[in-house]
């Protein structure tokens, strides 16, 4: 616990207890810090308390009024819409205690969620938040104190910014009492009336968290399962199965071997306590993600009489593990229906088999115990096992929400917008809500109905997108599915027959071997015109169960129900399952087949070739200025066995955007120039020439002309000033004479003509250059005097200031 972070609740009691000692001398505050534990402190805070604030809510599962000693419950404290919470506290005390000392505390807390709950590191006997965060809910174990004890008060308190809101009575507190030892072996579940009036619709969807990544241990890799869900809506005089009971025939099959056969029929005994069978197909494996398979889900109603909700599935493999819901009450105090119930689960223990992993021998626990949830410290073998005594993973969640309500309503509460959004049922709106902006072809006739008998079946209709002119107003589908029977089989046929769907076929007659199993229906709807019903009710047919049945055979299950076929329309697959329960006596391999697969058919596909999605936005051009390309794409959505497509799937088109800088070029320096003085200080200067001028936001030229300072020899004064020019020039002219005696010399045939005229200054001030040139006039033809060239010369000019 001490990787957390200080709770809210400690915090904020921190700030707020000096107000409860208020006009006291700080000696008595320090002895009442040291007398008075911090248990007895969270109750005695008054600085910021609030009554009656009915926002918030504290509930035990079942609503009981009475606990059985040694059971557990689940404990929910919740806030409704709009309302949250950021930190709390939760403690059990006896009747009448005050929390000052720790045999004051009754019971003891398990926590279901260690990122949601902890228990309070200065009274470990309570439990408050892991971390300060806005939240709606939390749930918690809570397991009733030893016989004797009496009642008990579950106390809650909410931290909501900087006020902490308590109840000594209301929602926010919860007594409960010990149940009378002469009352044992009946439900400590209270008489439930509902005032509700008319009708609620509800789906059920079973979210499963049960992996090999989630739940390392030991975790059964090829047989990893939930098996099929089966439950019902109820009334108060039926119970499905609840802590502390015992299982039922029905519900130990469920949990030892997964089939819902026998649960199922004893749910349809109780037909005037039971509105709806509960049933959903079984999951192979545990787990997939969402997008790969969708999570399984069941509809069912509840009315004033039979307003509860119970069901279970099975953890399999395993002993006789479970996760499901008992009583859940979908009737509120106000004479309305439950809007959503979200709940957490984790498995429990049915009380019928003693094993202690997934995959132990089949051994019964004789006697029957009580069904009780699985906790972290049950066996060092089990797969849930923590020597500290931690919470064990949640495995799975259900969502349960209203999606209709039928029939005059008499709810206190008026409706919000979510209650009646909710009542909005999909399969109730009857108008055709196609957008105006979805162009489509018409409907294609209706597919043959999948079933030839008075079995359900479904058919099928597709229609073509041939426009989206709003993209981002979506299309709705382009199939759509009706559900069918067979011919003689519609509900117009007043001489017909209506039939329930067939119940799941009873386990084989034998456990080895070729034996019979057989399977009901019931009729719902007699013929109108007062004929009989000769369609049968009951079907009966071989099976064969581990047809060897020798000890090196390995036992297994029946098969489990064929899954949905892989295709829409067409031809398909589908596949069914079966478990091993017991590997060969002799230590052989077990080679029999868990899994099994074969082809199946849906409706006739009916050939709309070329059904494309709408063409994807542009793309961004492929350049960052000037011209470039774009492209656009969209997917053909039809199945390639509808037909060939020659449509094209990507379009591309020229794209301009401004035009790109064009940055200035100049070229390479010049020589330096000679100095512009012939004695003293002076100058020379070197230029180059812009070859590109900038445009459409380029980079500007920089200087095309630099200026070097010069010192040549002292100039002298007076008139030694003229001899001595006069001496220079004479040996200039000499130099000059020499060198082209030197060249006579070197090249004999190499004649020059006269240098050319200066060329004009390239600028008018600020420093220019001039050229002029020496060209050949007459070249050797012998290949040693390839220095034979034209020469050049340069000289600064126009040097001064602009």
């Amino acid at each position: 616990m001490g990787a957390h972070l200080q709770p809210l609740a400690l915090r904020l009691l921190a700030l707020t207890f000096p107000l409860v000692a208020k006009g006291f001398p700080d000696e008595t505050l320090e002895k009442a810090a040291k007398s008075e534990g911090y248990c007895s402190r969270i109750l005695r805070v008054q600085g910021t308390r609030r009554e009656g604030y009915n926002e918030f809510s504290l509930r035990v599962e079942g609503d009981p009024e009475f606990y059985k000693p040694g059971n557990s419950y689940r404990v929910t404290l919740s806030a409704a819409t709009p309302a949250y919470f950021r930190g709390f506290t939760l403690i059990a005390l006896k009747e009448g205690k005050e929390g000052d000392k720790e045999e004051d505390h009754a019971g003891s807390f398990q926590i279901i969620d260690e990122e949601e709950t902890q228990f309070m590191s200065n009274c470990p006997v309570a439990v408050t938040e892991s971390t300060p965060r806005r939240r709606t809910r939390i749930q918690v174990f809570w397991t009733a104190p030893p016989t004797g004890t009496g009642c008990v008060i579950l106390k809650a308190s909410i931290v909501q910014k900087r006020i902490i809101y308590f109840q000594d009575e209301g929602s926010l507190t919860k007594k409960i009492c010990e149940q009378d030892s002469a009352l044992e072996g009946v439900t400590d579940k209270p008489i439930l009336d509902c005032c509700a009036c008319g009708t609620a619709k509800y789906r059920l969807t079973f979210y499963g968290n049960w992996s090999e990544k989630t739940h390392p241990k030991d975790f059964p890799r090829r047989t990893n399962h939930w098996s099929a869900i089966i439950g019902s809506s109820h009334s108060k005089n039926y119970i499905l199965w609840e802590y502390g009971g015992y299982a039922s025939e029905g519900v130990k099959q469920v949990a030892e071997l997964g089939s819902p056969v026998k649960m199922e029929e004893e749910i349809r005994q109780q037909s005037d306590e039971v509105l709806t069978v509960i049933k959903a197909k079984a999951q192979w494996p545990a787990w997939q993600p969402l997008n790969v398979r969708a999570a399984p889900s069941a509809e069912f109603s509840v009315d004033r009489h039979r307003h509860l909700m119970s069901f279970l599935t099975m953890l399999g493999p395993s002993p006789d593990w479970n996760v499901g819901l008992s009583a859940e009450d979908l009737c509120t105090k106000d004479c309305g229906w439950v809007q959503k119930v979200v709940q957490d689960l984790i498995p429990w223990d049915a009380g019928t088999d003693s094993g202690v992993t997934y995959e132990s021998p089949n051994k019964p626990t004789v006697p029957q115990e009580k069904i009780r949830p699985l906790t972290s410290l049950d066996h060092p073998q089990s797969p849930f096992y923590d020597p500290e005594g931690g919470s064990i993973k949640l495995v799975a969640r259900v969502v349960i929400e209203r999606i209709a309500r039928k029939g005059e309503q008499c709810n206190i509460v008026p409706d919000n917008i979510d209650d009646i959004v909710a009542d909005l049922a999909p399969e109730e709106k009857e108008e055709d809500d196609t957008p105006e902006t979805c162009i489509y072809s018409n409907w294609s006739p209706w597919s043959a109905c999948s079933s030839s008998t008075c079995e359900k079946g479904k058919r099928m209709r597709q229609r073509m997108l041939k426009a989206q002119l709003d993209l981002s107003v979506p299309c709705p589908d382009t199939q759509d599915f009706q559900p069918c029977m067979g011919p003689g089989c519609s509900d117009e046929d007043g001489s017909t027959c209506m039939m329930s769907d067939w119940i799941t076929w009873s386990p084989c007659s034998v456990s080895c071997g070729m034996g019979t199993r057989s399977r009901e229906r019931y009729v719902k709807q007699f013929p109108e015109d007062g004929s009989m019903c000769k369609v049968p009710t009951e079907e009966t047919e071989k099976c064969i169960v581990n047809e060897e049945c020798s000890p090196s055979s390995c036992l297994v299950t029946e098969w489990g129900e064929w899954d949905e076929c892989s295709a829409s329309c067409g031809m398909g697959m589908k596949r069914r399952h079966r478990m091993i329960k017991m590997t060969p006596a002799d230590g052989s391999m077990c080679k029999a087949e868990t899994t099994e697969a074969e082809k199946c058919m849906m409706p006739e596909c009916h050939t709309i070739p070329c059904l494309l999605s709408p063409w994807s936005e542009w793309s961004d051009c492929s350049v960052t200025c000037g011209k470039g390309m774009r492209t656009r794409q969209r997917m053909l959505k039809s199945a390639a066995e509808l037909g060939d497509c020659n449509e094209e799937l990507e379009q591309a088109e020229k794209c301009m955007l401004p035009e790109c800088p064009i940055h200035c070029e100049l070229t390479e320096w010049s020589q330096w120039s000679e100095c512009n003085t012939s004695c003293g200080k002076g100058h020379m200067i070197r230029t180059r020439m812009i070859k590109i001028e900038p445009q459409f936001g380029g980079t500007a030229c920089p200087e095309t002309v630099q200026r070097s300072k010069c010192r040549v020899r002292k100039c002298l004064r007076g008139a030694g000033m003229e001899k001595r020019r006069w001496k220079e020039a004479r040996e200039k002219r000499r130099s000059e004479q020499a060198k082209k005696n030197l060249d006579s010399e070197q090249y004999p045939v190499c004649r020059m003509k006269p240098w050319t005229a200066w060329t004009e200054c390239s600028t008018l001030c600020g420093g220019g250059i001039q050229e002029r040139y020496m060209m050949v006039k007459k070249r050797s033809k012998s290949t040693q005097f390839t220095s034979c060239k034209d020469k050049k010369e340069l000289r600064a000019c126009n040097v001064h200031p602009c």
